[in-house]
């Protein structure tokens, strides 16, 4: 299982204050202490189609078509489409569910990390403009 951790910051990027830093970090603190790679998650999203066989005497020839579930997700910056079986659906969708889950959290904590690093330059340049203050 992976935990996620944060790295240490450089010394020339200070830490941002205020009330908006306080709650940024608690909630970051809050997602990390939430946040775990489920083993067996998987990437993307699964969907229901219909094909048709191509024999001429089969029902599909007049209807929808046979069911086919997909799982589609990117890997190696190409697009994947694997065929799932329908008896494995009731296995596969929980995963599907938990990758999913996963992904949000990991893009709400890259957000913070950039509001907070947003925070730190906005006050960074409010003190150097003060007068008498020397730039950086």
């Amino acid at each position: 299982m992976y935990y996620y951790h944060q790295m240490d910051v450089p010394a020339d990027l200070p830490s941002p204050m205020g009330p908006q830093a306080s709650r940024l970090r608690r909630r970051m603190r809050l997602l990390i202490s939430r946040f775990r790679v489920p083993d067996d998650a998987l990437p993307g999203s699964l969907a229901l189609s219909h094909r048709r066989c191509g024999k001429p005497s089969c029902h599909c020839v007049q209807g929808d078509g046979h069911p086919l579930w997909t799982l589609t997700f990117m890997a190696g910056g190409k697009k994947r489409v694997e065929t799932i079986p329908a008896h494995w659906l009731d296995v596969i969708r929980p995963r599907v569910e938990a990758g999913r889950r996963f992904k949000k959290v990991a893009a709400e904590l890259l957000l913070i990390n950039a509001e907070l690093l947003v925070l730190a330059r906005n006050q960074r340049s409010r003190t150097s403009r003060r007068p008498g203050s020397q730039p950086p």
